[in-house]
């Protein structure tokens, strides 16, 4: 693998923003709603941010406005510091500085891996942006930069899935941009490779110093490989913070929901404690709240199951999943339906359990 040193003028870290959006709105005339709707944020140098959210929220629709695809009906967007929409003229994308890697790799089946990779490259030389003689050598350090030296000449029918993205990854990094988008890249590998892959890009794009946005519906990937995450829905950023923040500090119950998969229950407060159909739940394990009745979020890994003794009365499981290193076992509540459980403990299906909370360091949630 070559030494990072040859792609090491991608710009420096440092606490600059790479990427400033203020108030950014994009109306589609087929749509009653906005795709995006107020969108601001800022992007560190050297920053991987994940946008999260269901299928329809506006995820894509932003990265392209980004990258320049689509041009917003108000608001306006930083690349480096410098006006790209907004403000004056828009900078088209091939202008924008900015390295894309598509959902589908986007590669030219009839060239070679260095002549994908230099396909961005030579366009720059056109435009006398870059010297002709420098762009074998950035091509080389590219693909060496991603694992690829000694595949320079094959073509993307000749790769597998995993490669042809590397290959992708390459091309976008070839220019050195400031910023680095990357639209739901591990959607088409198998997970194997993808779990594998995603931590690969990461160690890459941190070893050059990119700045990265990455979109994702998988609340994991989010988690595991972005510095920040934003929750987005109906166009609009819910959250943005840290990946211990959006799982361990949710701002709505749409965030506790859809990135932690949580059990809701309604509870009511008393002088006891918190009333739930599970019992009741001291009020020292709750995060302190004016409310006094809610929904109380129970994530899976808080559940804690037991074996119920002969004569005790339990809740039932009726699916059991083998995750690996633990289960995820659904369970059958009288009146609160279906409750989800994660646990090292392996338990069988029709198995009648005791069910105990368990809150973790940060208590549990009431959203009101």
């Amino acid at each position: 693998m070559a030494p990072v040193s040859q792609l090491s003028n991608l710009p420096s870290t440092s606490l600059s923003a790479v990427l400033d959006l203020h108030n950014v709105t994009k109306q589609y005339q087929s749509q009653a709603t906005p795709a995006i709707n107020q969108v601001s944020l800022q992007l560190r140098q050297g920053e991987l941010l994940a946008l999260l959210g269901p299928s329809g929220c506006g995820k894509t629709t932003l990265l392209r406005t980004i990258a320049g695809f689509e041009t917003p009906e108000s608001g306006w967007i930083e690349l480096a510091q410098q006006p790209v929409c907004g403000q004056g003229t828009p900078i088209p994308p091939e202008r924008r500085d900015v390295g894309i890697v598509f959902q589908d790799y986007a590669l030219f089946p009839h060239l070679s891996v260095i002549d994908n990779v230099s396909f961005g490259l030579k366009h720059l030389s056109r435009h006398r942006r870059l010297p002709n003689k420098q762009i074998f050598s950035l091509a080389q350090a590219a693909i060496s930069l991603v694992g690829l030296a000694g595949f320079e000449q094959r073509y993307p029918h000749e790769l597998s899935g995993g490669q042809q993205q590397r290959v992708a990854l390459a091309r976008a990094l070839a220019p050195r941009p400031s910023l680095v988008l990357l639209d739901e890249p591990f959607s088409n590998l198998d997970v194997q490779v993808r779990l594998y892959l995603r931590q690969e890009v990461r160690n890459i794009l941190k070893g050059v110093g990119a700045s990265g946005i990455f979109v994702t519906h998988d609340q994991q990937e989010a988690l595991a490989i972005a510095d920040r995450v934003a929750v987005m829905k109906a166009g609009r950023i819910e959250q943005l913070g840290s990946p211990e923040e959006i799982y361990g500090q949710p701002a709505s119950q749409f965030i506790a929901a859809f990135v932690t998969q949580a059990n809701f229950i309604e509870a009511q407060r008393s002088v006891e404690g918190w009333q739930t159909a599970l019992g009741v739940v001291d009020e020292s394990m709750v995060q302190s709240t004016d409310a006094i009745a809610g929904s109380l979020m129970l994530r899976q890994e808080e559940l804690q199951l037991t074996p119920a003794a002969n004569g005790e009365t339990g809740l039932t499981i009726c699916d059991r999943e083998f995750l690996g290193r633990e289960y995820k076992y659904t369970l059958i509540h009288p009146t609160l339906g279906n409750l989800q459980a994660r646990t090292p403990k392996r338990f069988d299906i029709g198995e009648t359990v005791l069910v105990a909370v368990q809150p973790n360091s940060q208590g549990l949630r009431v959203f009101a």
